[in-house]
């Protein structure tokens, strides 16, 4: 029974993950999860016939509720607020590494975040992980209908924003090549015209507060900064498992690029620069 719980923990993490759009904020919710069913008495976990979806459906209702009050945090974020990247470990155990590639990309939990906490859970816990719409309801306290509704308003919701093609690495090289060289030219011919760079700050570091719109926008406010930070260097590295950027000033990572990328063209570009959603990155570097 304890080998079967413990198997469960990087599954409950990629869930938590996916609906908080933090993987340190998961890590807790999987804690108290944990902490939850070891607190019952021997008796009523024996009873437990299975006990993966038990912690499920608990972790699930403790995303639920903190997604409600994460609404209300948001209004009082400073500037736009971006999921946590989450960094490729190269010397992370095997178990570690298949965990990892299967988190998902920004871009998808940028989707996520525009979504109602009800359809998140919901669209999550059926399409995302399979769950049947009969458990999905006993985990939301609604009709199965109901929450066959919200997954489909959430579905709907992600064609629209058209999850990218995998971001081709020699773009994303092509993008580092030319900021470094500050060439404007480089760097528009990769931009798609209507590109956008959004980024996250919170307060706490120097970014843009609203989205930067338009490929000439974007590269004089990617060229300027180049000039105005010293010491700046680029390295490629893998952004939730897709090809993206990672920024260092005196060796301190400093900020993470996520790319979406259609065709040759960058259409859009998060960088993350809040230090509080930097911190595993500071540890891998």
């Amino acid at each position: 029974m304890t080998s079967a719980i413990v198997h469960e923990r990087r599954q409950l993490t990629g869930l938590a993950y996916r609906l908080l759009g933090s993987l340190s904020e998961a890590e807790d919710v999987v804690q108290e999860a944990f902490g939850r069913w070891y607190a019952l008495p021997a008796p009523q976990r024996e009873a437990i016939e299975s006990p993966g979806a038990w912690l499920t459906t608990v972790a699930s209702r403790i995303c639920l509720d903190q997604l409600g009050s994460a609404r209300v945090r948001r209004e009082r974020y400073v500037g736009e607020w971006l999921p946590e990247p989450v960094p490729e470990d190269p010397l992370a155990d095997p178990a570690d590494r298949v965990a990892l590639a299967e988190s998902v990309t920004m871009a998808f939990l940028v989707v996520l975040d525009a979504m109602t906490p009800a359809e998140r859970v919901a669209f999550v816990l059926h399409d995302v992980f399979g769950y049947p719409f009969a458990e999905v309801a006993a985990i939301l306290d609604r009709s199965a209908a109901a929450c066959r509704q919200l997954a489909s308003a959430a579905r709907r919701r992600v064609r629209v924003a058209r999850e990218p093609a995998p971001a081709r690495a020699g773009v994303v090289r092509a993008f580092k090549t030319a900021w470094e060289a500050k060439d404007i030219d480089g760097l528009i011919g990769l931009l798609d015209p209507e590109a956008t760079l959004t980024a996250d700050g919170g307060g706490l570091a120097a970014a843009v507060l609203r989205p930067v719109e338009g490929r000439e926008r974007i590269v004089r406010y990617a060229v300027g900064l180049a000039a105005r930070v010293s010491a700046m260097t680029l390295a490629e590295h893998p952004v939730n498992g897709r090809p993206g950027l990672v920024v260092r000033q005196g060796g301190a990572v400093v900020a993470v690029l996520a790319f979406d990328v259609d065709g040759d063209s960058i259409r859009r570009v998060w960088a993350v620069r809040n230090p509080e959603k930097l911190r595993r990155w500071q540890a891998a570097a």
